[in-house]
């Protein structure tokens, strides 16, 4: 199986062991608490996962900075985006070597993890504008992104953790939520050597099902797996649940049983774009992938990016060559009335114009659900439409 990024073998940060779980939540009531914000503590929780290997806690400012400047931190290891947990105010913890960091997303605030401080260092208003630019390619505030990692303050609170829980994903999503480590176990249970990731935050309609059997073909995979995201998104995107709901049912029916696995990550949507795809590649080779789908716009929001910018990254200097998974590059897939079945646009027959494809756009789809107008079964398969239109239905 493929090796996980920056060690020969995985080390996620969760405590495991109950007694050593159940001692470290005995020590968290005398330490001082600090509430952290909702990406610190997705990030957390994909240090606990493993599926940030080998990173051993959260960054210094020093390293964020040399992260932001060229993907790299201070001693060299290949990150593309920071890790960090940021805060507004440190008077809560200043001078204390170990924290107990409590959970925003859940009721009652509980303990997610015990932190060994290293270092406090507040950025200056300039650090965070560079940083911003360099991982999100804009500072605008309008972005979801940029807005997320700019509210929450400017203290760095550097150090290694224990992760003592998965927030609220292992209990609200059960039969979804896995970390890399079981992710490897499955696919290690299946058999599968080479193994296809496809990233979603959205459900699938027609074309990223097709896509995922394109690349499956091309590939040779013996299987892909399926992982959605299931932290905070943007407002107006679809639930996990519902999401989820979809994706279930497509497999179901439209995929050979046995080559789709379905599974999802507790991570809050950067919206970085070409950062965030090289991101995506990194966490898919420490669950074990040996491809990735980078799409069009793949991680991307509005006009942030050009189309193929997130493909284009992992042809640069400063990418090539610092990962082992292999991406698998799709250019946009829509119904073709000529062709008579999905395809890629670039794989058009010649004359082939771009009215010949059934498209809609995001807009459309959601006031056809709203309106309780079936989709065309070229763009959605009906079962999968029928669970979103129930959606929109209900927000009514």
């Amino acid at each position: 199986m493929i090796k996980p990024h920056g060690s020969e073998t995985l080390n996620p940060l969760y405590v495991a062991d109950a007694a050593q779980r159940a001692a470290l939540l005995e020590e968290a009531k005398g330490l001082p608490k600090l509430l952290v914000s909702s990406q610190a503590a997705a990030n957390a929780v994909m240090l606990g996962s493993g599926y940030f290997n080998p990173l051993t806690g959260f960054m210094s400012l020093a390293d964020a900075m040399s992260v932001g400047e060229g993907m790299k931190t201070t001693s060299g290891l290949f990150f593309p985006t920071p890790v960090v947990n940021v805060v507004a105010d440190v008077s809560a913890i200043r001078g204390a070597k170990r924290i107990a960091l409590l959970d925003p997303n859940v009721d009652g605030n509980p303990v997610i993890a015990i932190q060994d401080v290293t270092a406090i260092d507040e950025a200056t208003d300039d650090q965070m504008k560079t940083m911003t630019q360099q991982v999100y390619g804009t500072t605008d505030p309008a972005h979801p992104g940029v807005a997320a990692f700019t509210s929450v303050g400017k203290f760095f609170i550097a150090g290694p953790i224990q992760v003592l829980n998965y927030s609220y994903f292992a209990t609200d999503f059960p039969d979804t939520f896995r970390t890399a480590m079981e992710i490897r176990e499955m696919i290690a249970a299946n058999g599968w050597q080479t193994v296809v990731a496809f990233q979603t935050r959205n459900p699938m309609h027609r074309a990223h099902e097709e896509l995922v059997k394109i690349a499956m073909k091309r590939v040779n995979a013996d299987g892909a797996v399926i992982h959605m995201l299931l932290g905070k998104l943007k407002p107006g995107d679809i639930p996990a649940d519902v999401r989820d709901a979809c994706i279930r049912k497509m497999v179901e029916l439209y995929f050979e049983p046995n080559t789709v696995e379905i599974t999802g990550y507790g991570f809050d949507m950067l919206y970085a774009g070409p950062r965030e795809a090289v991101l995506h590649a990194l966490f898919r080779q420490n669950m074990g992938a040996t491809h990735l789908i980078v799409g069009r716009d793949h991680a991307g929001v509005g006009s942030y990016y050009g189309a193929f910018d997130a493909q284009e990254i992992f042809h640069t200097d400063m990418v090539k060559g610092q990962l082992d998974i292999e991406i698998f590059e799709a250019d946009h897939t829509a119904f073709s009335k000529v062709v008579g079945e999905v395809i890629m646009m670039r794989e058009a027959p010649e004359g082939h114009k771009k009215e010949d494809f059934i498209f809609l756009s995001g807009t459309k789809v959601r006031e056809m659900l709203s309106n309780g107008e079936p989709l065309p079964p070229e763009f959605a398969r009906p079962e999968v439409a029928k669970i979103l239109m129930e959606y929109y239905q209900s927000q009514k």
